[in-house]
């Protein structure tokens, strides 16, 4: 059992149309068991939904993040990057080297330098996203739990009541990175591969063949383990300390 003079910080990030929300019973759990957390809401989403705008871009989720650990003077950090937020926490760590110990990217994008959201894109997608922006759309519709693979009927009716709208700016940013994620001491990709994403199977893949990384696939939780398998997410996480 972790006590308060011994727990860590960790910082968790969701995914495209979630919030702070989605990691209630990890944060929970790890609370217990004596860490900090702090789940912030990307602005413009959950809580922060009543804020969307097309001036949000990539660079204003990064700040999010960056601006929390900073003004909560935290240090020695997990960092969790959830899906898209895996955009989100690589250009993080370029600002909080010193302070992260420890990144994890949860099933989500494991992006390099120069590339945009857009660059994932498949034609059809594309074609839709210059639509909207010519249209002058500044978001798009969030994911469904039936999208999202959630496990539970329960948890599925949650999660499409709290879903909101994904602002459609972020995705037109190019990414920033001069290699400050490759030397963060503790590395883990972990894959839930009942959501199929071919973009976070080439990640799985490429970490597996990286020995400074760790990996895990997660076979019976769809895109959003924490809330389809919270005890084993808490466990994951504690083996980055």
């Amino acid at each position: 059992m972790v006590t308060a003079n011994n727990g860590r910080d960790f910082v968790l990030v969701h995914g495209a149309g979630h919030g702070g929300w989605m990691w209630k019973k990890v944060r929970d759990q790890l609370h217990a068991k004596g860490h900090r957390v702090f789940t912030p809401t990307l602005t413009g989403l959950g809580e922060r939904s009543h804020l969307m705008s097309a001036d949000i871009s990539l660079q204003t989720h990064i700040d999010d993040v960056v601006n929390v650990v900073k003004w909560e003077d935290l240090t020695d950090v997990v960092l969790v990057g959830h899906s898209y937020s895996g955009w989100v926490v690589s250009g993080a760590i370029e600002k909080l080297e010193e302070r992260v110990s420890a990144i994890v990217y949860l099933d989500a994008f494991l992006p390099d330098n120069g590339q945009r959201g857009m660059d994932f894109l498949n034609e059809q997608q594309t074609a839709a996203f210059e639509e909207a922006q010519k249209r002058g759309d500044v978001s798009r519709p969030g994911p469904t739990s039936a999208a999202l693979k959630i496990q539970s009927p329960e948890d599925a009716e949650w999660v499409d009541s709290k879903i909101t709208q994904q602002p459609i700016g972020v995705s037109f940013q190019a990414l920033e990175l001069t290699g400050a994620r490759e030397r963060v001491a503790k590395k883990l990709y972990v894959r839930a591969p009942l959501f199929p994403q071919p973009r976070f199977d080439a990640a799985l893949e490429r970490c597996q063949k990286d020995p400074t990384w760790e990996t895990l696939v997660m076979e019976n939780c769809g895109h959003d383990p924490m809330i389809d398998d919270p005890d084993a997410v808490v466990a994951l996480l504690e083996r980055m300390l």
